[in-house]
């Protein structure tokens, strides 16, 4: 594909903090990026307020005709693990917010995803996941011929090189639902993994919120308003200047690919340790002789993530 060509892209996600930020900066990419739809899951709070701030940030970018699902309420088989400790109660703390400007769309989410991967074209649908995996695990259970519609998974998640977030071994999309980030893994659908490798990189220091903030538009205050309230634990863990921005990272790999390096390697998801559920096994050496089954990406030019981030987000209202 070019790096040009215009994508048609699902957003499958979980707002979230970061995960607003992502979705605003891919509406912002209209020109190259056509977002079909945002499907929302329990995550980093519940799914009805994952659903309805899906919705809210449509209303932010004027861009309320894109449909949002609302998904799987719970993982496929854990009970729900959720994270307002870090995006508060709403999931979207640091702003004011508002009611959805839009009505969800009739429907639940894994049955968009089956009925419009079934309908598309060889290859031509890109999936987004900025959050736990249960939407497309369910979908892939269910109805497994669904694969050919898609032209890659695009997800942040895992760490290998960098250490889990919610326990010494897991990120938290993937520890969320260990189960449906195995079967994802292991579904042969080409995947571009965005790890904590890479987003600890993109660090959202005060010069560059203040950059975003000076853009001049209701987006840009909108997150850096966010950004001033994301991050602020992994910031005293890591004794940084400023916390990781995960999920926009996806949307900037899809603009911008040049900005990461990475290799080929096999990923498989621990679902039985006792003190390691959720971790990503990397085999980066190929000591497994596994085939390699994604990219994984642990190295970005963070400067020219955040100019890219910023020249896009002007674009919006």
């Amino acid at each position: 594909m070019s790096s040009r060509t215009r994508r048609t892209i699902i957003i499958d996600t979980d707002p979230g903090q970061d995960d607003a930020v992502a979705i605003l900066f891919a509406l912002a990419a209209s020109d190259r990026l056509d977002v079909r739809a945002i499907t929302a899951v329990a995550g980093n709070v519940p799914l009805n307020l994952t659903a309805k701030n899906a919705r809210i940030v449509l209303g932010w970018a004027n861009r309320t005709d894109i449909p949002v699902y609302a998904g799987c309420p719970r993982p496929l088989v854990r009970e729900p693990v959720t994270a307002e400790h870090v995006h508060g109660e709403t999931g979207l703390d640091g702003v004011p917010l508002q009611e959805a400007d839009v009505e969800l769309a009739n429907g639940h989410a894994v049955d968009f995803l089956i009925k419009a991967l079934r309908s598309a074209g060889p290859a031509s649908i890109t999936l987004c996941l900025l959050g736990p995996m249960t939407n497309l695990a369910a979908a892939l259970v269910q109805e497994p011929d669904i694969r050919p519609g898609i032209s890659e998974v695009v997800l942040m998640g895992g760490g290998y090189h960098v250490s889990g977030n919610v326990t010494p071994a897991a990120e938290f999309n993937v520890y969320a639902d260990p189960e449906a980030a195995a079967v994802v893994f292991g579904s042969g659908i080409p995947m571009v993994v965005l790890p904590l490798d890479v987003t600890h990189q993109v660090l959202s220091t005060k010069e560059r919120i203040t950059r975003l903030e000076n853009i001049g538009n209701r987006a840009g205050k909108l997150i850096a308003a966010i950004l001033r309230a994301h991050g602020l634990i992994e910031i005293e863990q890591m004794g940084t200047d400023g916390g990781p921005l995960h999920d926009p990272t996806v949307i900037a790999y899809l603009l911008q690919p040049s900005l990461f390096c990475g290799r080929m390697v096999n990923v498989t998801v621990e679902t039985r340790g006792e003190f390691t559920v959720g971790e990503t096994v990397v085999d980066w050496r190929g000591v497994t002789e596994r085939p390699p089954n994604a990219l994984w990406l642990n190295q970005v030019d963070s400067n020219g993530f955040y100019e890219l981030l910023t020249e896009t987000v002007k674009r919006l209202p």
